[in-house]
């Protein structure tokens, strides 16, 4: 019997005795190894099952967070534990009929406590708890705690901690509540988990990651250093092979958050995360940096020893990795990652090769000027006139006075342009690298 309310009786409805509850309701569980019993809810697992509510009036108040609504709906003698079916965000496709198959919105079951944990209605919430909601409990594969710091609704989470929430409960896909903290304003959630015991070292179980490659990942600072002071290792590796510093590296960040992750990594780095660990990729997190173009990350690493000429899998090196997104990269500014990795020793690219970084790195005039001016002399010759459009020849490749001559005009006048990027400094000539 599905529990749905007319408009003239939901209020009677709602206070069915559970005992009267039918065994046909269409129903989930999922519990971590900590989760409150059964027997905790209120009724017998083997038994008794929760209602399932289809009244709009009931569902329109939890939603709304309509405190005066939820107070009449959800007396002393009322059934809580009721699931609600909603439509989630995910698109399946679905077949009703044999042959036929359409999109359709995938029908995710959660509760009224969930609801209002989710939206942050904190009167709500500590009314349905008091009124003796299942605070663990989890029909559609999380709990009430994991709506919660997904949203960063720090008051629900600290009521649900203290009404006993589980802070280490185990959600259907594997993530703890600590795992779903990732924005800036879950700080405090973070904290009252920690403080409530939740393992700074939990790992999910698909991705094997901790809270701290979140917190890293999303380029946290706050939370990183927070979750350090709470024993967080360093060294811990996900399915990828990643440590929290290496997925500080991978993540791709837009030019205004480049400041966010190289304080990140540098917290890391402070703490002692290794410079040197390699992913499953065998990348480093010097390569990872330089595909994001954050100079002030590969400079972090060079300064710490980072090694410059190791290759990846792919045989690809730091500088490599630059050149490769540089045209992408305008506004991360890659031709400061350019100087950076050449000022720390970097095998320069065969010259034979600069025709093939001319046609994919016109775009960074100053990406090509940092890697020609880390040469003495380089042949010059038709081919570069048609790679790249003439503009670009004229008032960027010969704009540095004394860094390029030409083969037929050896010292030939340098042409007039814009002021150009400190060249990259090569005190003695090293060998050079095919692209």
């Amino acid at each position: 019997m599905d529990c749905t309310f007319p408009p003239h009786s939901a209020t009677r409805l709602l206070q069915l005795d559970q005992r009267k509850y039918s065994h046909n309701v269409r129903s989930q569980y999922h519990h971590s190894e900590h989760s409150q019993s059964a027997e905790s809810w209120g009724y017998q697992h083997s038994r008794l099952e929760p209602l399932e509510c289809r009244d709009l009036l009931v569902q329109n108040a939890l939603f709304t967070g309509d405190l005066d609504m939820v107070q009449k709906y959800f007396t002393k003698s009322t059934a809580i534990n009721l699931i609600i079916e909603t439509r989630g965000d995910v698109l399946r496709w679905t077949s009703t009929k044999r042959g036929l198959w359409s999109l359709s919105y995938e029908q995710e079951l959660t509760t009224p406590l969930h609801i209002t944990a989710s939206r942050g209605y904190t009167d709500c919430l500590r009314l349905l708890l008091l009124r003796g909601a299942a605070v663990d409990f989890a029909p559609g594969g999380k709990t009430a705690l994991h709506e919660a710091c997904a949203a960063a609704s720090t008051d629900c989470v600290r009521l649900l901690l203290s009404s006993g929430a589980d802070p280490e409960a185990v959600s259907e896909d594997g993530y703890r509540p600590l795992h779903l903290c990732k924005s800036s304003d879950s700080i405090e959630c973070v904290r009252q988990l920690l403080q409530h015991g939740a393992s700074a070292n939990s790992q999910t179980e698909e991705e094997s990651d901790t809270a701290l490659h979140v917190a890293s990942r999303h380029g946290l600072a706050e939370h990183v250093q927070l979750l350090l002071r709470h024993g967080a290792e360093l060294e811990v590796k996900n399915k990828e092979g990643q440590t929290a510093l290496n997925a500080a590296c991978a993540q791709h960040h837009q030019p205004q958050d480049m400041d966010r992750y190289y304080r990140v990594c540098q917290l890391l780095v402070e703490s002692g995360a290794s410079i040197n660990t390699v992913d499953r990729d065998q990348q480093h997190p010097l390569h990872l940096a330089c595909k994001n173009a954050n100079a002030q990350i590969a400079e972090l690493l060079l300064a710490r020893g980072a090694n410059v000429n190791v290759m990846n899998y792919g045989g690809n090196t730091a500088l490599h990795n630059i050149l490769q997104v540089a045209a992408y990269k305008l506004e991360h500014r890659p031709e400061l990652v350019v100087r950076a990795l050449l000022n720390h020793g970097a095998v320069r690219i065969w010259p034979g090769s600069l025709l093939k970084v001319l046609r994919y790195c016109h775009t960074c005039p100053r990406v090509i000027e940092a890697l020609v001016n880390s040469y003495t002399h380089v042949r010059v010759s038709e081919d570069w006139v048609e790679a790249v459009p003439v503009e670009v020849v004229q008032t960027s490749l010969l704009a540095a006075p004394g860094s390029l001559h030409s083969q037929d005009q050896p010292g030939g006048p340098a042409a007039s342009g814009p002021v150009p990027a400190t060249p990259a400094k090569c005190p003695a000539p090293v060998p050079a690298a095919r692209l």
